[in-house]
């Protein structure tokens, strides 16, 4: 949910941190540095932390903060001037992909190598979060974000209506989950939904469908650049291939099992049916979680468990995609080792177990083993996402625009959803991708 959902967990934790003796947390004392973020439960984290930040680093900041449909527009001017913020909120996707292409981000690997604390532990992200922003891709490349809320994708599901119509039978292969989701639709007249997926044509779903398709493509490689799409060469889509066919047609099979019009469901009416009740099964961003489980959802609070996605066969493993908001800095940062400073401060250990109890998505897979953090979230949905964060695979393609291929990618699910067999939507998607 990369458009912002929700959601903040009180926290009233005590932060500081164990400062290595070899390493100077007061080297750029007397600097003030400006970052720029979108207004969005990360943003109240690090906001928190700002007054121990200065206070360990002498360095002064100032926050520069915008609503999100202001935020990307005043990114790319920020950018491309000729002073620019010392930090800011990276989207860790083709945004920042077209931004690299530009010239316009600061590689970060010197300051990992040469300016980080000896406890930061750049290893204690999933690689899988790491190489979102690993450009151009490869051994030897350098990362341009460091993550700091991510979004995996999971199945919910409302505990009343699985044991009413399935006797509290859970899912135990992706089929098994459709036909579940079908006999829930059917055997309640449709009063109330299979599942809810979102089905509004736009390529903004393209995350979440990834998730799916990496579940049926397994523990084979995906090679970047060009993603689970292409075949190692641009002009070599494989929409056609069986396992991706599989990824959209289970995508298809939820949508059949919900609403009458799901065609004009986003992430935010998927979200919001769930949330009140009126479907059993709900794929989508883990982040979604910590939101169901608030007043504002009676419905699911205390009545909604969380699953991995269910593998293909029963016994298998679970694989999904995610997609991640980080920290960066610009080409044309004036301050970048302060600014780097703040940046790994952050998204230090210490720094992510406060930051993430106020959005439900740290990046570390640390953090979702302390208690400091997970006694903050429902014990189901911490086991959900970090069993998802072990095979999480990034759902971006970095390349130009790249959104108009997403929005084929959906095109074929809705072809499927409408009676077409898996052959010939994807045959058809694939003519489409060679013809842009």
């Amino acid at each position: 949910m990369k458009k912002f959902i929700l959601f903040i967990i009180s926290t009233s934790m005590l932060f500081s941190f164990s400062i290595a003796n070899a390493f100077d947390w007061k080297a750029h004392s007397g600097k003030t540095i400006t970052i720029l973020m979108n207004e969005h439960p990360v943003l109240d984290g690090v906001r928190s932390l700002i007054p121990q930040f200065e206070k360990d680093t002498g360095i002064k900041v100032k926050v520069n903060a915008l609503a999100e449909d202001l935020f990307f527009d005043r990114l790319e001017v920020n950018l491309r001037g000729g002073k620019g913020a010392d930090a800011h909120f990276c989207p860790m996707d083709a945004t920042a992909f077209n931004q690299y292409s530009a010239d316009l981000l600061q590689p970060l690997n010197g300051f990992l190598n040469d300016s980080t604390s000896p406890d930061y532990d750049v290893n204690d992200f999933p690689a899988g979060f790491l190489n979102a922003t690993n450009f151009p891709g490869g051994p030897g490349s350098n990362y341009y974000c460091i993550p700091m809320s991510f979004e995996s994708y999971i199945v919910f599901y409302n505990k009343d209506h699985v044991n009413k119509y399935l006797g509290g039978k859970l899912p135990e292969t992706m089929d098994e989950l459709i036909d579940m989701a079908n006999k829930v639709k059917a055997d309640s007249g449709g009063d109330v939904a299979g599942a809810v997926m979102r089905g509004l044509r736009t390529d903004t779903n393209i995350d979440t469908i990834s998730g799916l398709v990496f579940n049926a493509w397994g523990a084979r490689d995906i090679e970047g650049p060009y993603g689970v799409w292409f075949d190692g060469d641009w002009s070599k889509p494989r929409l056609d291939d069986p396992a991706i066919q599989k990824g959209l047609s289970d995508y298809a099979g939820l949508m059949a099992a919900g609403p009458s019009d799901i065609l004009s469901y986003n992430w935010n009416e998927a979200g919001n049916a769930f949330c009140a009740g009126q479907a059993a099964f709900f794929a989508d961003a883990s982040l979604f979680g910590p939101w169901f489980e608030t007043d504002d959802c009676p419905a699911s609070k205390g009545n909604t468990g969380y699953i991995a996605l269910p593998p293909q066969e029963k016994g298998g493993t679970s694989y999904t995609a995610n997609w991640q908001w980080g920290i960066g800095m610009g080409a044309n940062a004036q301050e970048k080792e302060a600014g780097w400073y703040f940046i790994q401060y952050m998204t230090n250990k210490a720094g992510e177990e406060v930051i993430g109890t106020y959005h439900g998505g740290a990046g570390r897979l640390s953090t979702w083993e302390n208690d400091a953090y997970t006694s903050t979230l429902n014990s189901e949905y911490v086991s959900a996402t970090l069993e998802s964060m072990k095979t999480v695979r990034t759902s971006v393609v970095p390349v130009q625009d790249f959104n108009k291929y997403a929005l084929e990618i959906m095109d074929v699910i809705l072809r499927i959803h409408s009676g077409a067999s898996s052959a010939d939507a994807t045959a058809e998607g694939n003519a489409n991708f060679k013809n842009m």
